[in-house]
């Protein structure tokens, strides 16, 4: 078992060397093989050892981007079927998925954590959008683009900020209460946000955004809570189906969101990177730093450090194709994503092996001496 642990690894830098060579060579068309290659070896690599587990997904979603940038004619259409039309009913079964994992007492925790709930939403529906906003417009991204960043800083939390809390060691009642709430909300916040802040960048329709939502994520969300309700306990093959299903879904997604606007990411691909790993790491800090200033744990901290710095992208990417924009304002989605599952993963990682100080009661024991 440990030679095949080594073999991976191997393999995985024999296809990296092979790539940059073509790169250095100026035949960057025939690297696709072998750069797919190293991000698939790599992810299986990582997924044999337990320190990085956890990183196994978000490297293989790398190898269907790269795929997917190479031969992007593959995920455009199959006969005369549109690749596309998948993306709200796979985005409809991920959030069913999402209402099966969930139980009507996860809102319970407004009235048992109100100033934590609020201080969470708060700072999920201002902080992100407006750093979205600013970022667009600093680095000067074209119109619908810079409406894409906006789009995902103006999305609720996804549920892997809840996967992020556990491994942090948050608060993650707390965690799965902001994630219900602010989902709970995005029908009207999301339009809303995007209305004022993206407006200028593109034509926002209020209500027709709205509905989107409603029909993408609320109603499959309700559909999830009554089933889980109803057969609770009763379908344990759907709790461990949905999680590789939702998985796979998102992947599917991003791959053929980055295949529809691959010759736009030729282009600002870097610079949307960038964007990315800016408007994440502000997200932590200034969420962490929020819960702080009204003097939470730092348990809560953290909480809403990963509630706020990460997004659902599949809803941003879903509404992207609602408005007939997949290939540039779903464009942001389809990058931050990725960036925020490695970003989450290690700093929830970081966190873990990090002792809980709770600032507050140190405070108190300070004052009483």
């Amino acid at each position: 078992m440990n030679n095949i642990k080594k073999i991976f690894p191997l393999l995985a830098a024999i296809c990296l060397i092979i790539t940059l060579v073509l790169l250095i060579m100026g035949k960057g068309q025939q690297a696709g093989p072998y750069l797919s290659a190293f991000f698939v070896l790599l992810s299986v690599s990582f997924r044999m050892h337990a320190s990085t587990r956890g990183f196994a997904y978000t490297i293989l979603i790398f190898a269907a981007v790269t795929i997917s940038m190479y031969y992007p004619s593959y995920f455009h259409t199959v006969g005369d079927f549109s690749l596309k039309t998948l993306i709200v009913p796979l985005l409809q079964l991920i959030m069913f998925g999402m209402g099966t994992s969930m139980s009507f007492n996860d809102f319970a925790g407004v009235v048992k954590m109100p100033k934590s709930v609020l201080v969470g939403m708060l700072c999920q529906y201002t902080i992100m959008p407006i750093l979205g906003f600013t970022l667009a417009t600093s680095l000067g991204f074209s119109g619908e683009i810079a409406a894409g960043i906006v789009l995902i800083g103006s999305s609720p939390g996804g549920l892997a900020s809840n996967v992020m809390a556990y491994l942090a060691k948050a608060n993650l009642a707390l965690s799965v209460t902001l994630t219900a709430i602010s989902t709970l909300v995005s029908p009207i916040m999301t339009p809303f946000l995007m209305k004022i802040l993206a407006g200028e960048f593109v034509p926002i329709n209020f209500w027709a955004m709205m509905l989107s939502i409603v029909k993408m994520v609320i109603l499959p969300i309700i559909a999830g809570l009554i089933f889980n309700r109803i057969f609770h306990g009763k379908a344990k093959w759907l709790d461990k189906a949905m999680p590789i299903v939702s998985m796979g879904g998102i992947a599917f997604i991003i791959t053929i969101i980055t295949a529809a606007g691959r010759d736009s990411l030729l282009n600002i691909g870097l610079l949307l990177v960038l964007a990315a790993i800016i408007h994440n790491a502000a997200g932590y800090f200034l969420g962490y730093w929020s819960g702080r200033l009204f003097r939470m744990d730092e348990q809560s901290c953290r909480t809403i450090a990963l509630e706020v710095g990460m997004q659902n992208g599949g809803l941003a990417s879903g509404i992207a194709l609602e408005m007939g924009k997949v290939a540039t304002i779903g464009l942001a989605p389809a990058v931050f994503g990725p960036w925020m599952n490695i970003s989450g993963s290690s700093l929830a990682t970081y966190w873990r092996d990090k002792p809980i100080a709770d600032s507050g009661e140190s405070e108190k024991k300070k004052k009483n001496d």
